[in-house]
């Protein structure tokens, strides 16, 4: 299954969900944002998400600064 994260197509299995992609995907543990197709996802819903062919996910994490 093919889906564009953070603007790159990458290829994943099937039924996977937004938790898993995200845990495949980021090397380390700092908070993301995940936006789906445009909709911001809650982490309460990232297990419950099943991707699907050709959707958009976007990793937002934020950095603090001075």
């Amino acid at each position: 299954m093919n889906i564009t994260l953070n603007g790159k197509l990458k290829e994943f299995l099937p039924a996977l969900n937004l938790k898993s992609a995200v845990e495949q995907f980021r090397k380390d543990k700092t908070p993301v944002v995940a936006e789906l197709n445009g909709e911001i996802i809650k982490l309460p819903r990232w297990e419950e998400t099943t991707l699907k062919e050709g959707d958009i996910v976007e990793l937002v994490s934020f950095v603090g600064g001075g």
